[in-house]
Order: structure tokens, then C-alpha cells, then sequence
């Protein structure tokens, strides 16, 4: 471990224990970049009553709006906890080239805080998975497709 690492990982940390005197739940995270913590962000999933709104997004929300892009290419994401698969997910989709957690799975098993039964659901195919997943493919017959429309008007930009 870096010394970076150590002090990035710290700063999530201290995040999460401030969130969680202040009645939240102990998880926090920083976007770094260059060196530089771009943004920060805590779970306010109590606060806000929004289950989405974990650490690693609330970063990463934070990021993308003061950076103005969707992208996060180059930057490093330190939490203090695992991931789960939606942050897990979202910080792919920005394009976090790295993430860097303080917490394991196993370490928030014993109080209920792994998200490792989440993991285990999603590599199995849809038909065997907890929530019901089906694909219907509906169109509007009154619309362009969507795609097609969405591709043609992005060639125009």
C-alpha cells in the first residue's frame, strides 16, 4: 500500500465515522484525481430515504457535476467499504480506473452490512436470480425506433 492509498482510504473512513455520529450509515468514499481528492460523498440512504444513495454515487455525482462530465476516466475511487454491484457498476460506467476499499464483504457480514448474497445473486442466468428479469421487446408504433433515433441524432451533434 502507498502511502496515497493509506491516506485516501483514511479520509474515506473518517468520512463514514463522521456520517454515522450523525446518524448515518458508516460509509464514505472520495474521487481522486491526479493526486487531488476531486469530490466526496457519505451514505445518505437514512437522510434521504433514496436506496441509491450510497457513498460511492454521492461521490461520484459530486465529481461528474464539478468536473462537468459524465466521465470519471483517470480517476480512483477510495471507499471505505466494498463497493456493491450498483457502485461497483456506476464507477465502470463513468470510467473509475481504479478502486481501492478499506472494509471487506466479510468484515460487514456479522453486522449485516455485505453485499456478498447481492454478488452471488447476479452471477446466476436471470431465470434463477431472486428478482424476476424478462425481456418483451415493445415498440411504439407511432415512433421511430428508439435506438435508431437516439443513434441518428447523436451523428447530427
Amino acid at each position: 500500500m502507498t502511502e496515497d492509498q493509506q491516506r485516501f482510504l483514511c479520509e474515506a473512513i473518517a468520512l463514514a465515522q463522521d456520517n454515522l455520529e450523525h446518524g448515518g450509515r458508516p460509509f464514505g468514499a472520495v474521487v481522486v484525481r491526479n493526486g487531488e481528492v476531486v469530490a466526496s460523498g457519505v451514505n445518505e440512504i437514512l437522510k434521504t430515504n433514496d436506496p441509491t444513495a450510497h457513498a460511492e454515487l454521492m461521490a461520484i455525482r459530486a465529481a461528474s457535476s464539478k468536473l462537468g462530465s459524465p466521465s470519471l476516466a483517470g480517476c480512483t475511487v477510495y471507499a471505505s467499504g466494498h463497493p456493491c454491484p450498483m457502485c461497483m457498476a456506476a464507477m465502470r460506467l463513468s470510467g473509475v480506473a481504479e478502486v481501492y476499499y478499506a472494509y471487506s464483504n466479510e468484515d460487514g457480514a456479522p453486522y449485516g452490512l455485505s453485499t456478498a448474497a447481492i454478488y452471488a445473486d447476479l452471477a446466476k442466468p436471470f431465470a434463477e436470480q431472486s428478482m424476476k428479469i424478462q425481456y418483451l421487446p415493445v415498440r411504439l408504433d407511432s415512433a421511430p425506433d428508439l435506438y435508431a433515433e437516439w443513434a441518428s441524432r447523436q451523428a447530427t451533434t
